[in-house]
């Protein structure tokens, strides 16, 4: 009944195009149109570790998304968009994480933006599996956001240091899920990688709702982190 009322109050809406829907999800016009991943491109790796998956690329209806979620206080657009990461991390990752947590913004952005959208999203995919995240990062620094800096070591040097591990207790011998919005040159999931193994997480792979496409130079292009 409750959620009857929600709905009927504040209906939900498709995160992409905004249409109003019966119940939470992708509207059928987008759900045709997105730019899905192909299954050979799915999880993006790289160094330190990175293995993120995402169901998106970054662009055009999926870009418009992320963007609603995070600058234009759509934050009810993480339950559909966290049921898409849940989606894709139970089909690549099934069986080889433990424990879900997220990439956390800053207590300066928490306060201008009202919510963390990374959190969101885990908890919305948690949803899905009947379970919760756990807190294992707290963000030490209101860094520069990523989308200013061009260089690939810029971006690396950006992160250092900016991340620190929490709740040991549940991160000592567990293999974490993380989740983030969107991957880019991957250098702040690759910098939590780090803290959260240094901490004596036992693996960790990530999830996102989104993928950057690389060009041919080996960059990433629509860069927006935070």
């Amino acid at each position: 009944m409750i959620n009857a009322l929600l709905n009927l109050l504040f209906p939900p809406k498709c995160p992409f195009c905004a249409r109003v829907l019966d119940r939470p999800g992708v509207c059928p016009v987008c759900e045709k149109e997105l730019p899905w991943t192909a299954e050979t491109e799915t999880v993006r790796k790289g160094s330190g570790g990175l293995r993120c998956a995402a169901p998106l690329w970054y662009e055009e209806l999926a870009r418009e998304g992320v963007l609603r979620l995070k600058f234009r206080g759509a934050a009810a657009a993480a339950e559909p968009l966290g049921g898409l990461i849940a989606r894709c991390a139970a089909e690549q990752f099934s069986g080889e994480f433990d424990v879900v947590t997220w990439v956390p913004v800053s207590k300066k952005r928490l306060r201008r933006r009202g919510y963390d959208q990374a959190r969101l999203l885990a908890e919305s995919a948690c949803r899905v599996w009947q379970t919760r995240p756990v807190r294992l990062l707290s963000k030490l620094a209101d860094n520069p956001a990523q989308s200013t800096l061009k260089e690939a070591a810029a971006q690396r040097a950006n992160v250092l240091g900016v991340y620190a591990a929490m709740n040991g207790e549940s991160i000592r011998g567990k293999r974490v899920l993380l989740v983030d919005d969107i991957c880019t040159t991957g250098a702040t999931l690759t910098e939590c990688i780090r803290v959260l193994k240094d901490a004596g997480a036992a693996d960790v792979v990530c999830a996102a709702v989104a993928l950057t496409r690389p060009d041919a130079a080996g960059k990433s292009r629509g860069n927006v982190k935070e």
